[in-house]
């Protein structure tokens, strides 16, 4: 993602649904890593892992690659990058601009938050959740940010990316940098980026 394109939204392109790793030699591949090389991710593999994450698999439904407890739909993904930060729409398959700047080192508070290409954070919006109570609503969020980033994680085995989910976050500090509202809790980030070791 370029420095000219942080304040506008980025129409990614297709993602490329076809062919890839067995499932299994990707479960066998998955790990968590936490040194990443200082370098970007092209736009068409942030576009397959999105997709990959939690984008839409069946048209006629609107439908996502992850479960969602009652189909609340409730996870947002954060997209940080050394230019910006984004959400991603799954329905329009795009990035949406929510702020300039490079805030990677505030999505976690291990060190190599601050170089990883790029920092998803996982986002719950409980105004989506209605009729269920407070703790429900919480567990469900916790679970369906977990599908989603079990669905990265085998992404990034299948492509050679590394990759680690992280809870030790200062959500205090992040959530105004991300612009959330009342109805919004950070669950969990997650780091990616290519291996800084083969």
């Amino acid at each position: 993602v370029s420095a000219a394109q942080e304040l506008a939204p980025v129409k990614l392109p297709p993602p490329d649904t076809s062919g890839g790793m067995p499932l299994m030699q990707a479960l066998k591949l998955r790990r968590s890593a936490r040194e990443y090389l200082n370098e970007e991710l092209p736009l068409s593999i942030i576009s397959d892992m999105l997709w990959a994450a939690c984008g839409v698999n069946r048209a006629s439904s609107g439908k996502r690659t992850a479960p969602s407890a009652r189909d609340n739909r409730e996870i947002d993904i954060y997209v940080t990058t050394a230019f910006g930060v984004y959400v991603y729409d799954p329905d329009a398959h795009i990035l949406s601009p929510v702020a300039a700047g490079d805030i990677r080192a505030k999505t976690g508070k291990q060190k190599f938050a601050a170089t990883a290409a790029v920092n998803l954070v996982y986002v719950a919006d409980y105004s989506r959740a209605k009729g269920i109570s407070k703790d429900d609503r919480r567990f469900y969020g916790a679970a369906d940010a977990g599908f989603v980033g079990q669905n990265v994680y085998l992404f990034c085995a299948s492509r050679n990316l590394a990759t680690v989910v992280r809870g030790w976050i200062d959500r205090e500090t992040l959530a105004p940098a991300l612009h959330l509202n009342k109805n919004q809790e950070i669950i969990l980030a997650q780091s990616v980026g290519y291996p800084a070791k083969q």
